[in-house]
């Protein structure tokens, strides 16, 4: 595989490229972060992001730094303003990655309500919804109501207390916990309806992180203060977002021209995760739509120091010589 060179004499104040995660001032890192945050039962995701964007923007205007707000936010996918849990959220040109929330799995854990009393194979019942399932959106969903399936790769029952059910449910993303509720409900032939739900899981983050709207306002009072150390602990690097996805290094000379919205080059990419080389039965195949590569994986692309470049599909083989190996879907930088 062919390396780039790195262009390093390239004038500092033309390069498009972000320092390392590590090494990024407090703007930097405001406006390219993301929070693991803990939505609270009450308002929406909505307003939760805007709160979050409000916080953010206040204390860049009283740090005096030129007044630049983050650009906005947002979130990993809406939760019902009753619902808590992991609410992942991207500040400022991190919001160019929300799509990555869309492909990956997320979990919940929620109370089913029983109509009834249990049947003696409601835990049998309830397993054989460990499948891909249709689904048609609720009448106050923002989609269009057109049946379509999800995939349930978990569904265990933690506990059962007289009609009450505790069950942990780990999904794709876009499934609907409550209509899953009601039809299992339906299968159990006792009806159900969901009780409190709180989402656990989005992919790459969990419930063992995560931070209160408080502690991000308390982390920029200190910011404005001179003490950035909360902070560093609340809003992480928006690279932390991707570390699920399969990895592609490309050379810093290759990022550059990738922000100027070039595919990335065979000459260019300096290593590729496994993920990547298993995935193409045929690496030498560059059609993704020709049946062979039908589904090519979105990928993240970073520098060799971890600066996030792009997100994109693998259309190409990384070891050739020549040739577009990643082509983009959303540029980073």
């Amino acid at each position: 595989m062919t390396d780039t060179p790195d262009d390093t004499d390239c004038d500092i104040f033309d390069d498009p490229l972000r320092a390392p995660p590590g090494e990024r001032s407090v703007p930097e890192l405001l406006r390219f972060g993301v929070v693991n945050l803990d939505k609270p039962a009450g308002p929406s995701s909505h307003q939760v992001s805007a709160w979050v964007r409000d916080a953010i923007d206040g204390t860049l205007a009283a740090l005096d730094l030129g007044g630049d707000p983050t650009g906005g936010v947002a979130h990993s996918g809406t939760l019902d303003p009753k619902v808590t849990g992991c609410l992942p959220t991207l500040t400022g040109d991190a919001t160019r990655m929300a799509q990555v929330f869309l492909e990956g799995t997320k979990e919940y854990v929620a109370v089913l309500e029983l109509h009834g009393s249990p049947p003696a194979d409601f835990r049998e019942v309830v397993a054989e919804f460990e499948s891909e399932i249709y689904q048609k959106p609720p009448r106050k969903s923002a989609v269009s109501r057109r049946l379509r399936t999800r995939t349930i790769h978990d569904l265990d029952v933690l506990a059962v207390e007289d009609r009450k059910t505790l069950v942990r449910i780990r999904c794709e993303s876009g499934t609907y916990v409550r209509k899953l509720c009601h039809d299992v409900g339906l299968a159990t032939g006792v009806g159900a309806h969901m009780g409190h739900l709180r989402r656990t899981a989005t992919d790459p983050f969990d419930d063992r992180d995560l931070r209160t709207l408080q502690d991000l306002v308390d982390a920029l009072a200190w910011v404005e203060g001179g003490d950035d150390a909360f902070l560093r602990e609340v809003v992480r690097p928006a690279e932390d977002a991707l570390r699920h996805l399969p990895a592609v290094t490309v050379a810093r000379s290759a990022a550059r021209n990738v922000a100027t919205g070039a595919p990335v080059y065979a000459p260019g990419v300096i290593d590729v995760d496994d993920a990547v080389r298993d995935d193409d039965d045929d690496p030498t195949d560059d059609d993704p739509t020709d049946g062979d590569d039908a589904d090519p994986p979105l990928v993240a692309c970073f520098t060799p120091d971890g600066v996030a470049v792009c997100l994109g599909r693998v259309v190409g083989d990384p070891n050739a010589d020549d040739g577009r190996v990643i082509a983009l879907e959303r540029v980073l930088l």
